[in-house]
């Protein structure tokens, strides 16, 4: 009896594969693997987009949560009642919450002619009630003056630093009725002026403080006290 063979799924007869299909070690069939891999590669663009969108959105959100405003500086020191010129400001950009108030630098014009209502020193923002009237000492704030001579205060100060004034130790202390701070007391301040020393090396500083803080600077004798500078902005 003659039997016939029935050809395999997938294969031709005589035992030639179907073209398009191979059979694994199993026996079943499988396509080529080009075709498979050609099914992954929309889903492997939508990924990539996905990353790419995401990328994008997050850079947006950033920037526009960190948005800046060119708004007016200080340039260089200015002092009460110093009239104010375009050499005076200067352009910086910085982020602020609504509501601060800053000078815009598109507003220069509102603020130049106009005199210091306080000093300031350089980079220091300008507000709007930093120009006009002058409000020192406000209220609650006195001005003192204070005498040092070289080596006991920077070189650099200019009106509107703010300052750390320290009681120093002193060889000799003379007697007065009125106990003086002890040493190592200090008080913050900022800088009012600064005049040139006199014939006695000596230079006058006046200092803008609390009334409470000023009054016991004025009882610190002269020559027992050492100015230190602070960062502009840094506070009072």
């Amino acid at each position: 009896m003659t039997s016939t063979d029935t050809p395999a799924r997938g294969q031709k007869p005589g035992g030639v594969p179907t073209p398009g299909l191979w059979l694994d070690r199993t026996g079943a069939l499988a396509a080529p693997t080009s075709r498979r891999a050609g099914r992954k590669v929309p889903h492997l663009v939508a990924g990539v987009l996905l990353v790419v969108l995401c990328a994008g959105g997050a850079v947006w959100w950033t920037t526009s949560a960190q948005a800046r405003t060119p708004t007016l500086a200080v340039a260089r020191p200015v002092t009460v009642g110093h009239v104010l010129t375009s050499a005076d400001l200067s352009t910086v950009d910085v982020s602020a919450s609504p509501g601060t108030a800053f000078v815009p630098a598109d507003e220069a014009a509102s603020v130049l002619g106009r005199p210091m209502a306080t000093s300031l020193g350089p980079g220091a923002l300008l507000t709007p009630d930093a120009v006009g009237t002058a409000k020192l000492p406000a209220v609650g704030r006195a001005i003192v003056a204070v005498g040092v001579k070289p080596g006991q205060f920077p070189p650099e100060l200019t009106a509107g630093t703010p300052l750390t004034v320290i009681v120093t130790a002193t060889a000799t202390q003379p007697t007065t009725t009125v106990s003086s701070p002890a040493a190592g007391t200090s008080w913050p301040a900022t800088t009012v002026g600064v005049a040139p020393a006199a014939t006695d090396e000596t230079t006058v500083v006046s200092l803008e403080a609390t009334t409470a803080d000023a009054v016991a600077l004025a009882q610190v004798p002269a020559g027992q006290l050492a100015l230190v500078m602070r960062p502009a902005g840094g506070g009072r």
